[in-house]
């Protein structure tokens, strides 16, 4: 039982007492900066069940817990707000337990619980990866990380879109104007290739557009009667078909993708445990229909299609097969979803990270999940999140004018280069080691500036911005951390032994009280699904540990006792720090 618990506990026990009255919750919150205490309550939900005045309440509650709980030794009430005194001698105990635990905070994966299941990244094999990608995975790799850390078996895994006529667009561009280059020929990374073939045809095909609407046929009628179209569609068909050469084709294209996107993912840091592939899994499902048909969970319309009617929860009638019997996408995610669980009996439960374009999507997925009874259906999430935005403008795959994920890595790197070099910090290193810390303050910077956001916020990405060495940012952290372990190196002495019957100062005690704070943010980022609740966890504890360092003299300390004692204090903030960064994929720099 957390100390916030116990507060909570005799609170109940105190109107029970007082009142002879049931409260069913407790409010709690922390003190304001402005008043005397540590932790707040709200009084005025009592009065639901006690008709007093509030402050007299205060009043009383304040005293009965000072009675009874040896952890608080005073109290004050400001109106309805009963503002409680926690004894120092709590905050050193609460610290003396954990300030050796390298892993504090993280709980084990709880043996014969369900595990869940990640989706993220999902990209298409006509491209590379782009910003949006980015936060993708940043978002997914991140959830993963932090719903482990909470106590969960974790399965990360993606879906890659390897089929269609876009596939088929990039293929035949490189047919018809690629003259047998490859990546080894050019020197591209082959996702970049293929990319470039992508935006080929998209020029080819808005010239013919252009040179049909000229010889007098609408522009409608153009876009469906262009050449390359046509081409794009009839070699979709072959690969369906299973034609040789077409098929070949694609597996080599495909190839060279995967290379560029291995390549891509080890820069970001990200990792998967799976791979589910469209060209597998396109015609998954279609045994579930029957399934649905015979529950009643779907009709048949005259035309034989077969559809789902949602209209009781809200939402529309979804079409689940087409006439002529082919699959829709839904089709395709209902059975993936249910093949997913066959390959991992243990899963429980699972995670799309994908944009918040697809929110009705998924909201209908999900619910023909449940109508066709899967328990597991139960704990199926969708990571909704919001579109990238950069000052010029939105980006466009087809034009060409996306931020290619490889290039904003490498321009991220150099930011963090010319700023480092113009603050002089880096004297003494090799140019390898620089190099590394390069890397690591620009990733650093990028992870953070996009994870410290709600996922459901649209974000404005400014890579200069993200690069600061102040401020709410992932250098300012990362160069804390750094601070922090020259204080280490410094305290060339024995500081192991538990410190105890010493006053704590109001700075002390502010940063306990922000790593007492530190389990707790993990559970329920994982239950929000949400890595901006670390990050700014992160942020407020560094905030709280650079006030303490600016105010309180570590090695200038009165006596033994206090110094020991700070130096401790830095080392378990460098593990929050270092462990609540590994959690969103941020590297932290020894030295800075």
């Amino acid at each position: 039982m957390t100390f916030s618990q116990t507060i909570i506990t005799h609170v109940k026990q105190a109107v029970q007492q007082l009142y002879d009255a049931t409260l069913d919750t407790v409010e709690i919150q922390p003190t304001r900066k402005e008043f005397a205490g540590d932790i707040t309550v709200v009084v005025f939900p009592v009065l639901k069940v006690v008709k007093r005045n509030p402050v007299q309440i205060g009043e009383q509650i304040g005293a009965y817990l000072v009675t009874n709980v040896s952890e608080i030794q005073g109290f004050n009430v400001i109106k309805g707000f009963l503002n409680l005194e926690i004894a120092d001698e709590y905050y050193l105990n609460f610290f003396n337990s954990h300030k050796d635990n390298k892993s504090y905070g993280l709980v084990d994966p709880k043996k014969d619980e369900p595990a869940v299941m990640v989706e993220y990244s999902s990209p298409n094999t006509n491209k590379p990866l782009h910003l949006g990608h980015v936060r993708n995975n940043l978002l997914g790799y991140a959830v993963s990380e932090i719903i482990k850390a909470s106590g969960a078996s974790v399965y990360k895994t993606q879906i890659i879109n390897d089929r269609g006529i876009h596939i088929c667009k990039s293929m035949l561009a490189w047919k018809n104007f690629g003259n047998g280059e490859t990546p080894e020929s050019t020197g591209l990374k082959g996702d970049k290739l293929v990319g470039n073939y992508y935006v080929k045809f998209d020029q080819v095909y808005k010239d013919e557009i252009k040179e049909l609407i000229n010889q007098g046929v609408s522009e409608e009628e153009a876009k469906q009667q262009a050449p390359s179209l046509l081409a794009a569609q009839q070699m979709l068909i072959q690969w369906e078909a299973g034609d040789p050469e077409v098929v070949a084709l694609w597996k080599r294209m495909n190839e060279w993708v995967y290379e560029g996107f291995a390549q891509t993912y080890e820069a970001l840091g990200v990792d998967f445990d799976s791979y589910y592939y469209e060209s597998n899994t396109y015609l998954l499902g279609k045994d579930n229909i029957d399934e649905g048909l015979e529950k009643g969970v779907f009709f048949k319309k005259e035309d034989g299609s077969v559809w789902c009617d949602l209209t009781d929860e809200g939402l529309d009638e979804k079409l689940v097969l087409r006439s002529d019997g082919t699959s829709v996408y839904m089709t395709q995610d209902i059975g993936t979803a249910i093949q997913r669980v066959k390959d991992n009996p243990d899963v429980g439960g699972m995670i799309y990270t994908v944009g918040n374009e697809q929110d009705y999507h998924f909201k209908v997925l999900f619910l023909i999940l449940k109508k066709l009874g899967y328990d597991w259906a139960e704990n199926l999430h969708h990571l909704s999140y919001g579109m990238v935005d950069l000052p010029s403008g939105k980006m466009k795959s087809r034009e060409g004018t996306v931020v290619d994920a490889d290039e904003l890595i490498a321009e991220m790197t150099t930011t963090a280069q010319t700023i480092s070099e113009d603050l002089g910090k880096l004297d003494g290193y090799s140019d390898e080691e620089k190099q590394a810390v390069y890397t690591n303050i620009g990733l650093g910077a990028l992870k953070y500036y996009i994870l410290k956001v709600d996922p459901k916020k649209r974000i404005l990405f400014n890579p200069e911005e993200s690069v600061d060495f102040q401020g709410n940012t992932g250098p300012f952290i990362q160069y804390t951390y750094a601070r922090i372990q020259a204080i280490l190196r410094r305290a060339d002495f024995d500081w192991s032994a538990p410190v105890e019957n010493i006053g704590l100062l109001d700075k002390e005690r502010e940063v306990i009280k922000q790593l007492e704070l530190y389990p707790e943010i993990i559970q329920t980022a994982a239950r929000d699904l949400s890595p901006a609740v670390i990050a700014n966890y992160t942020y407020d504890l560094v905030k709280s540990y650079n006030s303490f360092f600016q105010n309180v003299s570590i090695f200038g300390a009165d006596n033994e006792a206090e110094m020991h004692f700070r130096v401790q204090l830095s080392n378990l903030v460098g593990v929050v720090i270092k462990s609540s960064f590994s959690l969103l994929g941020i590297v932290v720099p020894e030295r800075m």
